[in-house]
């Protein structure tokens, strides 16, 4: 049988909270019984998650701010202090979205992102911790990164670094945390939002959404997409003491399929004694660290 997962007494952040991913996390953590500081840039969204967390039974409050400086982050932690007496659990949820392929991207759409998502995550995570000691303890930091990060994605050159630094925050601060009892984790989330309708291969699988049909199995166990509701149990989780043990870690899911991703790890290697050429390189080359090549990208169905 599953264990249910109580959060009571527990006062959690999470950024970007309003729309998308971040509002089923936000409901999803205040019905387990935490208490929640929605943030949003978006003051109606915001407003609206509220209303709708309090119409659940539980309690919530709403945080305007655009994530990425050091005076929004703290905006957010003084928030929970002010509402609820402390934090225990950040979920740094927020992100824009500005694609376009590497010859056409400009600074203005690389820094935007790289704004939100790596330097947000790490204002947010630094603010959180410094009131996690202040507490003395412990805590949950609960990090967004992408398979973009992963993998790479055509026209994310921003996105995809953006989440590549998250997973390595992950790994870093996990190991710079652990004497405080604060657990630093990433999210690779599958869920079905915008940004993935907007991508041609999806449009018939978007028109079933609009006219109120569930994802095919293809999608939900085949690719592990899903709805951002299928993602938010992942957050409760890792916000609870059964995920106390769990650090370091980055971890997928979406529809139907939980995972676990590698860290990146030496997976073949040669020696040559006093060191390389470039023609050694290209004589050995095929035959033995070269000889298969790591896949990129993330695939799409057919």
């Amino acid at each position: 049988m599953a264990t249910e997962i109580d959060l009571n007494g527990k006062a959690a952040v999470v950024t970007g909270g309003g729309r998308g991913l971040g509002l089923a996390v936000s409901k999803a953590l205040a019905k387990a019984g935490a208490a929640v500081v929605v943030n949003d840039v978006d003051e109606q969204a915001a407003q609206e998650a509220v209303e709708a967390i309090h119409a659940d039974g539980g309690r919530a409050v709403a945080e305007v701010v655009a994530i990425g400086s050091s005076q929004a982050a703290q905006r957010c932690v003084d928030r929970a202090v002010q509402a609820f007496g402390r934090l225990d659990i950040l979920c740094a949820n927020a992100g824009i979205l500005r694609d376009k392929v590497l010859w056409n991207m400009t600074d203005d759409d690389f820094d935007a992102v790289i704004e939100t998502h790596l330097r947000g995550t790490f204002t947010c995570a630094r603010a959180a911790v410094r009131r996690f000691r202040e507490q003395g303890e412990g805590g949950r930091l609960i990090l967004v990164s992408s398979l973009a990060g992963q993998r790479g994605n055509f026209g994310q050159t921003n996105y995809a670094a953006a989440k590549a630094g998250i997973a390595a925050f992950a790994r870093t601060w996990a190991l710079e945390c652990a004497r405080l009892d604060v657990t630093v984790n990433a999210v690779l989330p599958m869920a079905f939002t915008q940004m993935v309708a907007s991508i041609p291969a999806m449009a018939p699988y978007a028109e079933l959404l609009a006219q109120g049909q569930d994802l095919p199995p293809e999608l939900r166990a085949g690719m592990g997409l899903g709805l951002p509701e299928d993602v938010a149990p992942l957050f409760v989780f890792l916000a609870s003491q059964a995920a106390q043990g769990i650090t370091g870690q980055c971890i997928g899911l979406g529809g139907d399929k939980l995972s676990l991703w590698s860290h990146p790890q030496e997976i073949r290697y040669a020696y040559s004694a006093g060191g390389w050429t470039a023609g050694q390189i290209a004589q050995l080359w095929d035959s033995s660290v070269g000889r298969e090549l790591e896949a990129y990208g993330i695939p799409m169905p057919d």
